[in-house]
């Protein structure tokens, strides 16, 4: 019966400190790399719900303008919500929101959506029907940037 214990203890072996504190170590490292990256995907989902109703706007804005001779003028955000009432208005700060609407000329407006981190997007009609889409922050690349990379999207 000796005999067995004997083995027994003799047959577990652990790991050594420096063992260890190789693998914390090697840990460490992977979430150093990993950690940034998942932390930039939580802006850019905020980001994406501000695309997508700076589109639902534009998409909207359209129907406005057939029920109004193929114009905009008079065009607003709350005449947008009455066409679509899943556009919400600024200010709502846990939600993405349509921020404004501009009408420059009969066929031409702005429609500015907000993300919850302050970036805006924005579709442009020109009055020949080419549409052009901007963000901000302006100038800045990778997570800062969050889903406006180079001031377009």
């Amino acid at each position: 019966m000796s005999r067995l214990r004997k083995q027994s203890i003799e047959g577990e072996q652990g790991f050594t400190l420096v063992e260890l504190l190789v693998v914390i170590l090697i840990i460490g490292i992977l979430a150093a790399i990993a950690i940034p990256s998942f932390l930039s995907q939580k802006g850019k989902a905020t980001d994406a719900s501000a695309k997508e109703l700076a589109r639902t706007a534009q998409a909207t804005a359209e129907t406005y303008a057939t029920d109004h001779g193929a114009f905009y003028t008079g065009m607003t955000v709350a005449e947008l919500q009455a066409y679509e009432k899943s556009i919400a208005s600024c200010p709502n700060t846990s939600n993405a929101c349509l921020l404004s609407v501009t009408v420059t000329g009969t066929e031409e407006y702005k429609l500015t959506a907000e993300a919850p981190d302050k970036h805006t997007f924005s579709v442009t009609r020109k009055a020949s029907g080419a549409t052009e889409r901007t963000c901000t922050p302006t100038g800045q690349t990778g997570a800062a940037a969050g889903g406006c990379q180079n001031s377009s999207w």
